[in-house]
């Protein structure tokens, strides 16, 4: 065979070998002999093949889940809390050397960040403002992160597991709450009606006659609605002043 075409299919593996294709949302650390040599952008990149390697980033948000932690509240609860941290890679050439496997470093920071928090609070704390809690823990870890050219974008508080006997005590508490804003309810619609009452008897003693307006009208509601015929005396008190006269 001829070298020079030897020598030419030789160059081609070696040209085909280095080749690399870095997408939109990822960085190559590019190595040499082990040693870092810069950060390759996206696109058609070429590598020495057996001299350099490279190391993918992904630079878009992730999500790493805080599995459930073990915690003793303040008022010595204890109960279980998961969570979900969201970050992002700014630097990274920083989040490559400056720390061994960033991701499950951020897992355990933000562990021991939850126990922290969650532990020095108490319970109705943790359960009123879980916003509040996910901030004070990322906090925490994003002043370890950001030397790692790491950004912490937002960490969540996502379940509370509590003890069966505690469920059970909040349960009974919330319906206690609810019977207690019942009767306030009901009081106040009994005060209301007091008070109309009182008014209407007020108005009733001024015009004795309108309560014997208000009997007659009841008698005829009744009646409509027993389909029967009620009879009662005709009271003088209605009738006109001529008609009186013409009687006496």
């Amino acid at each position: 065979m001829n070298p020079l075409i030897v020598l030419t299919l030789i160059l081609g593996i070696i040209l085909l070998a280095g080749i690399r294709i870095v997408f939109e949302y990822k960085r190559a650390l590019k190595f040499r002999f082990g040693k870092y040599i810069k950060t390759l952008e996206p696109g058609f990149r070429w590598i020495i093949p057996f001299v350099e390697t490279i190391q993918i980033v992904d630079i878009r948000v992730i999500t790493i889940n805080i599995v459930s932690q073990e915690v003793m509240t303040e008022d010595n609860v204890p109960c279980s809390i998961d969570g979900v941290v969201f970050f992002k890679i700014e630097d990274p050439e920083k989040a490559v050397l400056e720390v061994e496997e960033y991701d499950f470093a951020i897992t355990q920071l933000s562990q021991a960040a939850l126990r922290d928090v969650c532990g020095k609070v108490e319970l109705d704390t943790i359960l009123s403002n879980r916003e509040e809690m996910g901030k004070n823990i990322k906090s925490i870890v994003e002043n370890e992160t950001h030397h790692w050219g790491i950004e912490i974008i937002d960490v969540k508080i996502k379940d509370i597991q509590l003890p069966e006997n505690m469920r059970r005590m909040m349960a009974n508490q919330a319906e206690a709450e609810r019977s207690r804003r019942a009767r306030i309810i009901l009081a106040e619609a009994e005060e209301q009606a007091a008070g109309k009452l009182l008014e209407a008897g007020l108005q009733i003693d001024k015009s004795p006659s309108a309560i014997k307006l208000r009997l007659y009208q009841t008698l005829s509601n009744i009646a409509s609605e027993k389909n029967s015929t009620i009879l009662f005396p005709f009271p003088e008190e209605v009738l006109p002043k001529r008609i009186k006269k013409k009687k006496s």
